[in-house]
């Protein structure tokens, strides 16, 4: 696991020459990548959201599309749409924005619910259908979300189903003293995106992801994960749980973030130090809860303390049998 170990190195590094002091979103902005699942950045505006997202299209050789999502916006101006075309005399199928690689939808919840919806199909399906047609997605397909808190002027809930399409959701929050007044030295004379390079190769990206899928995931983990999922259901705080779409993607982020650790097997601490991220916006919060100013977050992290952590030896045969 050591490629994948120096493949996300290159990636974390090149991405903190831009955000500063945020290591621990940009290991999960990798972690989705790696997954090839679609990241929900939430948090309020100047904060560096967009500049994440930008960063890390930059940082790898794929093709970049942005979506600037407003309360006017159509879901043809999201998938594409077909246009006749008089000289050929058919119809011609012009391309959408969500037709790329590394896909920035900016101000996600700034659009209404239908134009949002527009997402769905190629957030699980990577694949976009449109008139009846159907146009499969490049390869990796990732979808980068930012959002503003629903307090906010201007804003809609993301519908319950887009959420669980979400492998995470991040905050990166403000920076401290010293990163700030980093960040201002920084931009003094030029942007330090203006800058930034390629660092890995499409080659590259997607034997990363491949390897990640032959991980270890031992029985007992699973099982823990399980729990983890089962509890959100059974919580009194919860109104709707997860679903099993999180528990597949708390197993599959616990695999990137072992072989971003340089191991071949998963551990607890990778399904602790992951699950308010992947399973946390996936649940609603029951009303009484919110009257005790109960976030999802808060409840994530009450059942992961109440959850009995599994022991015992959890590599793989192979592993056991060379270390004899």
């Amino acid at each position: 696991m050591a490629d994948i170990k120096a493949f996300g190195e290159k990636v974390i590094g090149n991405l903190e020459k831009v955000i500063v002091g945020k290591r621990q979103s940009i290991e999960l902005i990798v972690i989705g990548l790696l997954c090839q699942g679609h990241i929900l950045i939430e948090d309020v505006p100047g904060v560096g959201k967009t500049m994440l997202a930008r960063s890390l299209a930059r940082s790898l050789d794929c093709v970049f599309n942005r979506i600037q999502f407003t309360p006017d916006m159509l879901p043809s101006d999201v998938t594409g749409v077909s246009i006749y075309n008089q000289q050929k005399n058919k119809f011609e199928f012009r391309a959408g924005p969500i037709i790329g690689q590394i896909i920035l939808a900016d101000e996600i919840n700034r659009a209404t619910p239908k134009t949002q919806a527009a997402l769905l199909e190629a957030m699980e399906e990577r694949q976009v259908t449109v008139d009846g047609e159907t146009h499969i997605l490049p390869k990796p397909f990732m979808v980068l979300a930012t959002q503003n808190p629903i307090e906010y002027e201007g804003t809609f809930p993301l519908p319950e189903a887009q959420l669980d399409r979400f492998l995470l959701r991040l905050r990166l929050g403000y920076p401290s003293i010293a990163d700030e007044i980093r960040v201002m030295d920084d931009q003094q004379l030029q942007h330090p995106l203006d800058s930034l390079n390629s660092v890995v190769k499409l080659k590259e990206i997607q034997q990363a992801i491949d390897e990640v899928k032959h991980i270890y995931v031992s029985p007992l983990i699973k099982k823990y994960i399980v729990e983890l999922t089962t509890r959100t259901r059974q919580s009194a705080d919860v109104y709707l749980g997860a679903s099993p779409r999180g528990s597949l993607s708390l197993a599959r982020a616990g695999q990137a973030r072992a072989a971003l650790m340089g191991r071949d097997h998963v551990l607890p601490d990778d399904i602790k130090a992951l699950a308010v991220s992947v399973l946390a916006h996936r649940i609603i919060v029951s009303p009484a809860a919110r009257l005790r100013d109960l976030s999802s977050d808060k409840i994530m992290q009450e059942i992961i303390l109440a959850t009995p952590v599994p022991g015992g030896d959890f590599s793989s045969e192979i592993v056991r049998k060379k270390t004899k």
